[in-house]
């Protein structure tokens, strides 16, 4: 078995840019920022490989993102806002107004989304707060375009009919209330601008009773927004699918409930030209491809599994082993993914995911099994004994519906939650890329004392492994520099992966951030910075108050949100 046992030695170089060399770009006079900071890395690595690379101190200055000789080499933390609320989901999704300057945060805790002064990126203050009690009972998702801000609210009870609130983002005068789908979970306006897609997870009660059917709202906000009424939201539903026309690996095992019931749409990504949506459907793991002129869902992708006993597919699957163990196992991973983005190169489009994972726990269904408490069928795994230790995968948590493939009480096959990776898909759903174990083993060689931790405890290594690992949510993609970056939350162990994916098929890892996590803080008292990624925005050069493109991350847990400025050289 493989082992892999690292220590922490990460050099940091200074590094100038030969600034005079650059042609075409706005003021560039570098200067260099205070210190190392042991948990920035920068590396390069392509496919399913490890990243490698050298930390480097940042060159800083002003640099347009349009300047294609730049490449970004940093992100500097230049700001945070603090609730000094502690694991209440404080700050979760994000939304910038560049002509107010506003930043909208969704705010769980307060059942609000709180109103930020974004003029000085440095130093958010907090304007106002927007109480969406007389809607429903907490905000979910929010964004804004034009002016108008747009927030998803659930209902009381949740499988109840949730609501998309319309405010103005100047002065935060209403506009205008609509009734969407049994909780709408995350929505985003389309490119154009004409159209607000709203993702209906419909969950259902823990007895399972009701259980609402998922769906995907869209609402038409080209012309007078005011005037709408709940007859003009148009509602893309999975009532056309059935078991028969329905590919088999798309996940469907609610109790007793229809393919429409089962379907949990969770986040969504629009097409460059408006017309098509992609929302991920994280419990199904599949993705489901949504005209937005018909308001119709075309088709329902399954997203298939990750084998992890293929070399570069590996991952820590033990919580007690008391080491880092990054190895090839037999098990599959569901890809599962929870944020999604698409973007385009070369006349196509892509989607990159965050493959998180997750499973169905309620009441009367509670899919989590560890492997030491399953019969693994003895001709599949004939070191079953071994493998059902805690130090190898007796801990790991599986899928207690899927893998009993015989129908006779024991498992054949081993499905985990996640992949513990990013993946790159076609616009038809195809894979194209998948980063393998790197996410893990760039974490791990970067603070193996921390190696596959917790968000809510500083002392807490690879507490995750036995899980979904790091678990990446979040991800936002931009075009920088005449590159194009994804950016990545990671929501255990903290701290923002980018990659360059100007190359789908290929992407190269760029640096991975976790220089606002303090380890040596109590996150309860709040002195443990930034801990849970959960929403992430990019803001363009031409958007951003100070004129530099900039990262804003909203971490859940610690209810801070945090301000990036990306450097380039």
């Amino acid at each position: 078995m493989y082992q892999r046992n690292v220590a922490f030695a990460v050099e940091f170089t200074l590094a100038v840019a030969a600034i005079a060399m650059l042609q075409g770009c706005s003021d560039m006079s570098p200067s260099l920022d205070d210190g190392d900071r042991s948990e920035s890395f920068r590396g390069k690595g392509k496919g399913k490989g490890k990243g490698k690379g050298k930390g480097k101190k940042k060159g800083k200055g002003k640099h347009d993102d349009d300047c294609d000789e730049l490449t970004l080499i940093g992100l500097e933390p230049i700001g945070v806002y603090e609730t000094g609320v502690f694991d209440a989901s404080a700050a979760e999704i994000t939304a910038f107004d560049p002509a107010s300057a506003r930043l909208f945060v969704v705010n769980g805790d307060a059942k609000a989304v709180d109103v930020l002064d974004l003029s000085d990126p440095a130093t958010p203050t907090l304007l106002d707060s927007l109480d969406l009690g007389a809607y429903g009972d907490s905000p979910t998702s929010v964004d804004v375009a034009d002016g108008l801000v747009a927030v998803a609210v659930a209902a009381a009870p949740a499988q109840a009919p949730g609501r998309v609130v319309l405010v103005a983002a100047a002065d935060l005068a209403y506009v205008n209330d609509l009734q969407v789908g049994a909780l709408p979970d995350m929505l985003t306006f389309t490119p154009d601008r004409t159209k607000l897609v709203v993702a209906c997870e419909g969950e259902p009660e823990d007895d399972y009773i009701i259980d609402p059917e998922g769906a995907v709202a869209i609402i038409d906000v080209s012309a007078d927004v005011a005037s709408l009424t709940d007859g003009d939201v148009q509602i893309a539903d999975f009532s056309g699918f059935n078991p028969n026309n329905l590919d088999p690996q798309v996940r469907v095992f609610g109790l007793g409930s229809s393919v429409a019931q089962d379907m949990e749409p969770e986040f969504v990504a629009v097409s460059a030209d408006s017309s098509t949506a992609w929302v991920t459907l994280q419990e199904n793991n599949a993705l489901a491809i949504v005209d937005l002129d018909s308001a119709t869902i075309t088709e329902i992708v399954p997203l298939g599994y990750k084998d992890h006993s293929i070399a570069g597919n590996g991952f820590d699957a033990s919580d007690e082993d008391g080491q880092i163990n990054i190895a090839n196992w037999p098990v599959f991973g569901m890809y599962q993914p929870d944020g999604i983005h698409s973007f385009r190169v070369g006349g196509q489009e892509y989607l990159i995911t965050a493959n998180e994972g997750d499973a169905r726990g309620y009441d009367a269904l509670d899919e989590e099994v560890r492997v030491e408490h399953l019969v693994l069928d003895l001709d599949q795994f004939p070191s079953a004994m071994s493998l059902q230790q805690d130090e190898q995968l007796g801990r790991l948590t599986v899928s207690a519906v899927m893998g009993d493939v015989g129908g006779g009480g024991d498992h054949e096959q081993l499905y985990a939650f996640g992949s513990r990776s990013i993946s790159i898909w076609s616009a038809d759903g195809s894979l194209v890329w998948d980063s393998g174990d790197q996410l893990e083993q760039i974490t791990a060689e970067v603070d193996p004392a921390h190696f596959n931790g917790a968000n809510d405890s500083n002392e807490a290594f690879e507490s995750r492994s036995d899980a979904k690992g790091p678990e990446p949510e979040g991800v936002v993609t931009g075009a920088l520099w005449g590159k194009t970056y994804a950016f990545i939350g990671l929501e255990r162990i903290g701290g923002i992966m980018v990659y360059d994916v100007s190359d789908p098929l290929s992407p190269s890892f760029v640096l991975y951030d976790n220089s606002t996590r303090d380890f040596a803080g109590d996150p309860e008292l709040g002195t443990a910075g930034d801990l849970g990624p959960e929403g992430l925005e990019l803001v363009t050069a031409a958007d951003s108050p100070s004129g530099e493109p900039l990262l804003i991350v909203a971490n859940e847990v610690s209810g801070t949100v945090r301000v990036y400025q990306l450097l380039a050289e």
